[in-house]
């Protein structure tokens, strides 16, 4: 996957239950949840229903989560070099949690944090396909990339300076809330940064994935499945409905609903 610097190529779910995670996201997404591989890690692919692929499901080991992993989505950023990204990222306050490391076949790849913690991945694909992981409009991909920091402005100086991501527009949301930050990259919009509210409510990377169902019928799924529904189903500029949920683990995602 050699897609430009700074574009999202894959999405990753960490579990400590992969048979669960796969009942509930194959259930609410209509994804394919594939089964363990016959040898090497524990790496379980995320099929789409037209039968592509928008990442993988990760079973945590005992000595993963003794290491401090916990469930949670992830996504992989791409990047011309790991290397060379990686010392711009300690040089912006950023730091490296693992790597880089090398993956038979895929590429190469580091765990990064940005300076607010906020963990992701980067990563230089060894083939030459573009990844579609993340498409605004494809069903089963994501479809929006959103970050809740705890310094929006020091987070957006971070990753323009890592990824030369840029703010064209901003909106402002009601009350004491500030701006939601839209986020360019090579020339798309992927999303989108908000400041952290309350001192103590959750912040970091969370994704919103168009789903095969639509935001109601998503919704039903994710409550007869073991989730919660946070919020939704709800109306978003650009026509979307959408829903913010959280899977049996406590995992928040978001779903996109099918459009009718």
């Amino acid at each position: 996957m050699t897609n430009r610097h700074g574009t999202p190529i894959w999405y990753e779910l960490q579990t400590t239950d992969a048979a669960g995670s796969k009942a509930f996201y194959d259930g609410v997404m209509g994804w394919t949840v594939g089964g363990p591989p016959e040898s090497g890690m524990d790496y379980r692919m995320i099929g789409t229903a037209d039968g592509g692929r928008v990442g993988g499901l990760m079973p945590l080991t005992a000595e993963m989560q003794a290491g401090g992993g916990k469930p949670g989505w992830l996504f992989y950023i791409g990047v011309d070099d790991v290397d060379a990204t990686v010392q711009t990222i300690e040089a912006n306050g950023g730091s490296v949690g693992f790597g880089p490391f090398d993956i038979p076949g895929a590429g190469r790849a580091a765990l990064v944090a940005d300076p607010g913690g906020n963990r992701f991945y980067i990563m230089r694909g060894s083939t030459p396909e573009v990844s579609d992981a993340w498409n605004r409009e494809r069903v089963g991909r994501c479809s929006w990339n959103e970050l809740e920091a705890p310094d929006q402005a020091a987070a957006n100086a971070f990753y323009a300076a890592v990824f030369g991501w840029s703010y064209p527009d901003r909106m402002t949301m009601p009350g004491d809330m500030g701006d939601y930050v839209f986020v360019e990259a090579n020339g798309e919009t992927i999303g989108a940064t908000m400041q952290r509210g309350m001192v103590g409510e959750p912040n970091g990377w969370q994704f919103y994935f168009r789903s095969t169902l639509d935001a109601d019928a998503a919704a039903t799924q994710v409550t007869t499945l073991g989730g919660t529904v946070q919020s939704g189903p709800m109306e978003v500029p650009g026509g979307d409905r959408i829903i913010v949920a959280s899977d049996p683990l406590g995992v928040v995602f978001g779903v996109v609903g099918a459009r009718q």
